[in-house]
């Protein structure tokens, strides 16, 4: 299955009600969403028709996120009947904005996607979906920081083992799409620390320069899933249902963890 069509099939199995995009080129993954989105590229080329009440952002994910409610076009306005008909909680302008659904493919630099994971996960919770592009290049090659290949993932595939050491809380599900993979993260905690308190630590240990040492578990796929097996897996159905009743992380994410372990963890 191609990461469009994995896409496509997450947007529907999760039920989101809202969609952040970051890196989003032409704009064919962002005509996937029917909901309310945020989309941010410092040199989008949209060439497609886009059906979703969307925030198009010219800025990098970092300065964006730096800007005073960043999610506002979320929220919606004060009139609880307009917010409804642009499928928003009419109360919404009042609550926490929380991302049900993320997509990354930003910069294929590791540095700028766990930035990106970072500043994401500010804005979601246990039950939001977060998903990384280009987690498992198939070769040195196409992993390099310098690009030199038509394909390019560059270095962001350690974020798989990064989450794994610094964040064994969430749940992380490499996928095996194609061309290049795609990293499904569960479990966000808004309130967790560890990746900003460690930042430095990370960059020391995985900011390296070329050629990258690519374990052979990424490059043989070893561990990823088939897509159609995390697609048709038990646990969307109850994700949803406890997310749409606000069901705090205390409830709702142990049941989550267990569903999702036995689909597929990237460890």
């Amino acid at each position: 299955m191609k990461r469009h069509e994995f896409l496509r099939e997450l947007h529907k199995v999760s039920a989101n009600r809202n969609y952040l995009e970051i890196g989003v080129n032409d704009g064919r993954s962002l005509t996937l969403s029917r909901v309310p989105s945020i989309a941010i590229d410092p040199a989008f080329k949209v060439v497609s028709e886009l059906k979703c009440d969307v925030h198009l952002v010219k800025a990098t994910s970092d300065d964006f996120f730096a800007r005073d409610n960043p999610l506002q076009h979320l929220k919606g306005g004060r009139h609880p009947l307009r917010n409804l008909r642009r499928g928003r909680s009419p109360i919404g302008y009042w609550r926490r904005t929380t991302l049900d659904l993320s997509f990354i493919d930003g910069m294929h630099l590791f540095e700028f996607a766990l930035r990106d994971f970072m500043n994401v996960e500010k804005y979601s919770d246990w039950s939001s979906v977060i998903v990384l592009d280009d987690m498992l290049p198939r070769s040195v090659d196409e992993a390099a920081r310098d690009r030199h290949t038509n394909a390019w993932t560059g270095d962001v595939y350690k974020i798989t083992e990064v989450l794994a050491r610094y964040r064994p809380d969430l749940v992380t599900v490499l996928v095996d799409t194609a061309p290049t993979g795609q990293l499904v993260v569960f479990g966000a905690d808004p309130d967790n620390r560890v990746l900003h308190d460690k930042y430095d630590e990370i960059m020391a240990e995985y900011k390296v320069p070329d050629p990258q040492k690519v374990p052979e578990a990424i490059l043989e796929r070893a561990g990823a899933v088939r897509p159609e097996d995390l697609l048709g897996a038990r646990f969307w159905r109850p994700l949803t249902q406890a997310r749409n009743r606000g069901l705090p992380r205390s409830v709702g994410w142990e049941p989550l963890r267990r569903a999702v372990e036995q689909v597929g963890v990237s460890r």
